[in-house]
């Protein structure tokens, strides 16, 4: 998976949000443009891997604007967001690698047309994305998002936390942690361990902290 650009185009900022949850998810930027602002967005000097069109109330000559941009850089894929009463005028471009999808469509399905366009034969891309209640664990990007907002990890806090998400529902001991998580030749004690336990889930909140399970006598369980 490599880190691509993603150009929305649309009249109102109805998507946005889903724009910034879909940044969170996969590696990916996301440059806003409306039809007034489409001329500087892809002057920017960013090269775009998929371009998104939301052709709600889009006049026709921003419409074709956008199908000269496409063309001109060698076809770049398009998905469209379609409202499904439009769907029966709609006729998807034959040229290059297009798809829609309707409006009413989950984040799920948003997000895997996504990375079918962005990096097709790598459809597994969705699989470096955990998410457990608010929390969202980007494993490609080591980034951790609580709400939509970035968590402030140092690296072996997050690589604690990821490990835990990642094989939840097994208890672990402290020696076991200290050899997956800090490497067979750490030379620290276990209280390192207790001590990057009580860290993650001061800095990732209590509802995600109450995952993270203390097991007397053993060590610790990621608990979904």
């Amino acid at each position: 998976m490599h880190h691509k650009n993603i150009l929305l185009i649309a009249r109102s900022t109805r998507y946005h949000d889903r724009m910034r949850e879909l940044s969170h998810k996969l590696d990916v930027s996301i440059a806003l443009a409306t039809p007034a602002t489409f001329s500087q967005a892809i002057s920017s000097g960013h090269d775009f891997s998929l371009v998104i069109v939301d052709p709600e109330g889009m006049e026709r000559d921003t419409l074709n604007a956008v199908d000269s941009y496409v063309a001109d850089n060698g076809f770049i894929p398009r998905l469209f967001i379609m409202e499904e009463s439009k769907l029966s005028k709609f006729h998807l471009p034959v040229q290059g690698r297009n798809d829609f999808i309707l409006s009413t469509a989950g984040d799920t399905e948003f997000e895997v047309r996504c990375s079918l366009l962005l990096w097709p034969g790598e459809e597994n891309a969705p699989d470096d994305i955990v998410t457990v209640d608010n929390m969202t664990i980007n494993l490609a990007t080591y980034q951790v998002y609580v709400d939509d907002e970035s968590v402030d990890l140092t690296l072996m806090e997050y690589s604690l936390l990821s490990f835990l998400a990642t094989h939840p529902s097994r208890a672990y001991s402290r020696e076991a942690l200290l050899h997956r998580v800090w490497g067979f030749e750490y030379c620290g004690g276990t209280r390192t361990v207790d001590v990057h336990i009580r860290r993650v889930r001061s800095k990732v909140g209590p509802q995600i902290a109450a995952h993270i399970v203390t097991v007397r006598g053993v060590g610790y369980l990621f608990k979904l």
